[in-house]
């Protein structure tokens, strides 16, 4: 499958920073109370959340969630995505196995908005055992609110996107 880079939920600026974009989101067990306070904080800010599991604190392997949140954003059907593990490296290996997914893991707030402004990450990995409630929300809103600054750094997202063709 190829990635449409200007496709909605890709890289089109145009999806971004609207009150009401389409997040799915996905965590296994170490995540899932994490996932849990974070559909409630995208919903409060008008956002529609597409939850695509772990249900519950049941031990479950993530790959296929994480899978499963970006082929939902390649597909358009998710502006962005949103992978959660005990540290969320592992979630942000599974989605970028996704072509087209440009999954970043963002433990902190500089990271997150370099993470948009630079790279245009499409989703967002965090570690429930590593980020607190609140820190984790401020991470959630700088994330969806920092654009795509492109100019070079969009030659830079292409070069990348040229790499899953090889």
């Amino acid at each position: 499958m190829q990635a449409n880079l200007h496709a909605p939920g890709i890289g089109s600026a145009g999806r971004y920073n609207r009150p009401d974009m389409r997040i799915a989101i996905g965590a296994d067990h170490a995540g899932f109370a994490l996932k849990q306070q974070l559909v409630a904080t995208l919903t409060r800010l008008g956002h529609e959340v597409e939850d695509l599991g772990t249900h519950s604190s049941d031990p479950v392997d993530y790959p296929d969630i994480c899978a499963r949140v970006a082929r939902q954003v390649v597909a358009g059907r998710a502006d962005r995505g949103m992978v959660l593990g005990g540290s969320g490296q592992g979630e942000q290996i599974a989605a970028n196995k996704i072509a087209g997914i440009r999954a970043a893991l963002c433990n902190d707030l500089y990271t997150a908005r370099m993470s948009r402004e630079h790279n245009d990450a499409n989703v967002l990995a965090m570690g429930g055992r590593i980020v607190g409630s609140g820190l984790a929300d401020e991470i959630v809103n700088v994330w969806l609110e920092t654009a795509f600054a492109g100019g070079r750094h969009q030659r830079r997202v292409e070069q990348i996107a040229a790499l899953e063709k090889r």
